[in-house]
């Protein structure tokens, strides 16, 4: 691990303009991502701004009936809330389905949103990787790409997003809140916070360097049947082949997010529409544009026979 300067922010304005005034900050809360990339060399930053002190920990209502996740909330305590437990059990299955009890203890809301991609050639320094040094070749084209991306791939990059909680916060229609070192808050629709990878795949959202996330904003309950599921390769701990969170009602209609197959959580409105007409148009509408490789293709059929699966479950 290379060397670096530490700061404790007192406040997110002073976290936002300490990452302002050094291009190579980064900040950190729960490491369980960070630190692991620093090792590898990976992640090299030369400061790192402490955020855990900013008071950014608390679940609260609001005032349309929905429920404010601040930043810092620990996985954890976010899976086992009552409210989110009752109304939004979709992000309590999913976190569950994700890492090991260990992990949840530290990691945080931000931090799984933030979370980079576990692709092999992008951990292995020895191979040339566009999201690790931009302008070096992706090395999963042409190599093994059985976990890789099937949709919103470019030539620069076919790597997925490994967030579980992700989908199931996408599928619910989650509100990422932020502060700048100016002041100035945004609220970005999560469909909004993630980028496909495009030429630029080592950019991987939409927030600026001196942008702090304070919240994930959830809207008021949709009720219906909530379910993840997920397929790996191992029963536990792994990342996800495919994922699907799904928010359905008595009517048919619902909701769907898909992981394990794109660059960021998978939704289109027009496989919500469709899920009514069950799990093959559903999954066709999702998968519309999909460029699989040899290696990954069975992920269509197997995105359509998850949701599938899904589908009967919440028939009961």
């Amino acid at each position: 691990m290379r060397a670096f300067t530490y700061e404790r922010a007192t406040s997110v304005e002073a976290a936002a303009k300490a990452a302002a005034s050094n291009p190579d900050a980064k900040f950190i809360a729960g490491g369980t991502n960070l630190l692991d990339l620093m090792k590898l060399d990976i992640e090299t930053p030369t400061h790192l701004i402490d955020v855990n002190g900013l008071g950014l920990d608390e679940i609260k209502a609001t005032s349309d009936g929905g429920l404010r996740i601040g930043a810092l909330v620990r996985n954890t305590d976010l899976a086992t809330h009552d409210t989110v437990r009752r109304d939004y059990g979709l992000v309590t299955r999913a976190l569950v389905a994700g890492a090991s009890g260990q992990l949840r203890n530290r990691a945080t809301t931000a931090g799984n949103l933030l979370q980079r991609t576990r692709c092999p050639y992008f951990y292995d320094t020895n191979q040339p990787c566009n999201k690790r040094q931009p302008g070096s070749g992706c090395s999963a084209i042409g190599g093994f790409s059985r976990q890789h991306a099937v949709i919103g791939v470019s030539d620069a990059c076919i790597a997925t997003h490994p967030s579980d909680m992700a989908i199931a916060m996408r599928a619910l229609d989650a509100v990422v809140e932020t502060v700048k070192a100016d002041g100035t808050q945004r609220s970005i629709p999560l469909a909004d916070f993630h980028t496909l990878p495009g030429e630029t795949p080592h950019i991987e959202t939409v927030l600026n360097r001196d942008e702090v996330i304070t919240a994930v904003l959830l809207p008021p309950p949709v009720g219906g049947k909530q379910i993840y599921r997920k397929v790996r390769d191992r029963a536990s701990y792994a990342f996800a082949l495919v994922s699907v969170g799904a928010v359905l009602q008595r009517d048919g209609t619902g909701r769907v997010a898909v992981g394990g197959v794109a660059h960021k959580p998978w939704r289109v409105a027009e496989a919500d529409a469709a899920l009514p007409n069950g799990a093959r148009q559903a999954a066709g509408a999702l998968l519309a544009d999909a460029q699989p490789t040899e290696q990954n293709r069975f992920k269509i059929q197997l995105v359509e026979r998850t949701l599938g699966a899904v589908l009967a479950e919440a028939r009961g």
